[in-house]
Parts: structure tokens; sequence; C-alpha cells
């Protein structure tokens, strides 16, 4: 019977894993520090898995969400002067006057200020939902679902929170110009809120348009389970099993990528790792060996050759880990 010997990996192979770093000083120090970085989420990743996904969808749906607050904010800072004209008074719907308020009006669809503000606010939300869903889309979520009909999910959350935004402003606009608020203060607050919920509005529907695919593939399985155990008819039964396959095969596909990309920067990160240790060492067995020569003092020379035998620990670690990282590659 024929066998396969295992490879034997050595320093060269481990020297490939480390992918080159650009020509470029400034370039160079902060794709260092990055791949450090990608070394150290992999490494927690692959201890955590559960846990790192969370983190990861919430850091950057957060991280996006708080960016578009932000364009938001600048954007209302200034849009309104290009709308002047129309700032004429009271302007939409429902116009119902807050006694409380000094007589000010609710209204949603519109503003007290009149239709420039309004139609300059919308614009604003408008143009950041559109930076944001393909962020939240590629990067956090990495969906390979349908991009128009998610766009299109996207596009009725948008309206919801732009109704319950508007409807929410409505009152808070009312007292803020009865009590003379600036119109900067209050474009701050209006951006803040709206953000508050765009949030907590667009987590829940991102959970829906951007489902996890191995979650869908394992409800597709299970889905055609019961209808066989069911009995169902062989259309069914087909149909059901043409959507269990193109779902399998969806999350096999992200799976692989995933892992792919998760192998490559493991083992650079290792690669860079096990180097930067191997020089510490070498550093430290020489400077042991100087102290030698020189006949340093006891105390000393007990220090310096504990600190090399915990260098070499170090090192003979991080070579088992980059080699290990290799052999997923």
């Amino acid at each position: 019977m024929e066998t396969t010997e295992e490879k034997i990996y050595t320093e060269e192979d481990i020297q490939s894993c480390i992918k080159p770093l650009s020509n470029n000083g400034f370039i160079r120090f902060f794709q260092s520090l990055w791949r450090k970085w990608l070394g150290v989420w992999y490494g927690f990743a692959e201890k955590k898995p559960k846990l790192a996904d969370w983190i990861y969808k919430i850091g950057f749906f957060c991280v996006f969400s708080f960016s578009v607050t932000v364009y938001q904010f600048i954007i209302m800072t200034f849009l309104p002067y290009a709308f002047e004209s129309l700032n004429n008074g009271p302007a939409g719907f429902p116009q119902i006057p807050i006694a409380a308020a000094g007589g000010k009006n609710f209204t949603i669809f519109g503003d007290e200020n009149g239709w420039g503000y309004f139609i300059a606010f919308e614009l604003a939300v408008f143009t950041a939902q559109c930076i944001n869903f393909p962020l939240q889309r590629n990067v956090t979520y990495k969906s390979h679902g349908n991009p128009w009909v998610q766009a299109a999910w996207y596009f009725i959350g948008w309206v919801v929170v732009s109704v319950a935004t508007d409807a929410l402003w409505g009152v808070c606009n009312a007292f803020l110009l009865h009590w003379g608020s600036p119109e900067v203060l209050n474009g701050l607050i209006k951006t803040l809120l709206t953000g508050f919920v765009s949030m907590v509005v667009f987590f829940f529907i991102f959970l829906k348009i951007f489902p996890d695919l191995n979650k869908t593939a394992a409800r597709a399985e299970k889905n055609y389970e019961k209808l066989k155990a069911k009995g169902a008819s062989a259309e069914k039964l087909e149909k059901a099993e043409l959507k269990k396959n193109l779902a399998r095969e969806k999350a096999d596909e992200f799976n692989a990528e995933q892992a792919a990309n998760k192998a490559s920067s493991l083992a650079s990160a290792r690669a860079i790792k096990y180097f930067a240790f191997k020089k510490e060492c070498a550093q430290a067995e020489e400077l042991y060996n100087n102290m030698v020569s020189a006949a340093a003092p006891a105390g000393e020379l007990e220090k310096a050759e504990q600190n090399l035998a915990a260098a070499r620990e170090k090192t003979e670690k991080a070579y088992a880990q980059a080699i290990e990282a290799c052999k997923k590659l």
C-alpha cells in the first residue's frame, strides 16, 4: 500500500508566509501594525469563534453608524443654507400646536422652520444611509445575498427610521424653538436622535437582510428532514432539497473564503512573531556570552542566563505556532 510522506516544514516555509511589505516607510509601518493586530485577532478568534464573531459585527456596526452620524451632522450644519429660501415659516403635516411649547407646532412631514430645513435633513440622512449600506453589507456582515433585495429592505428601514425620527423631532423641535435654542445645537440634537434610532432599527434589520449563511443552511437542512419525515410529496422534497443544497453551497463557499483569509493572515503574523523572537533570542545569547567572556558577577550572569532561557522558550513556542499555521495554508 502506497503511503504519502508528511511534508517537513522549515524556516524557509515560515519565511514564505510573510507577505512583502511596501517600500514606502510610512505605509510599511502601518502595514506591520495591521498584520500584528490581525495575528492577535485571529488567534483570539480561534479560541473564541462565536464571541469573536459578535465583537467583530458589533464593533464595525457601531464604528460605521457613528461615522455616518458625524457625516450627517457636518452636512446638516451647512446644507440648510442651500435651501434657505424655502425656510419661510411652519410647513408640513399635521401641524398640531403644543401649548406647553408656546404654541409651536408638532410636525412630522415638514418643519417649523420651513420646507428647506426638512429637505436638507432628509437629504443628509438618505446620503448617509447610501454610505452606510455598502459598508455594513460588505465589511460588517460580509453578505453574499441579493443586493437589490437587501437594498429594498434597507430602504424600508430608512423610511421607518425617518418617520420615527421625524415624529420624535416634531415634539423636540417645538420645545427647542420655544426656548430659543441655537440652530447648531438643534442640528446636533436631531443628528444624535436620528443616529440612535437608526442604530436600534437597523441593527435588527441587518440581522434579517444579512443572515448568517451557516444558520440559513442549517435551517434549510432541518426543513428538508422534516418534510422527508412527514412523507411530503416528491415535488416539495425536490424543492426543499434544491434550497438546502444551494444554501449549503453558499455557506461552504463563504467558510472557505473566510478560512483562507484567516489562515493567510495568521500564518504571516506568526511568522513575523517567530523571527522577532528569534532575533531577541540571538541578542540575549550574545549578551550572555559577552558577560561570560568578561567574567561578570555571578548574580548578573545568572540573571542573563535566565533571560536567555526565557527567550529560547518563547522562540521555540513561536516556531511551533508558526509551523502549525503554515500547515493550514
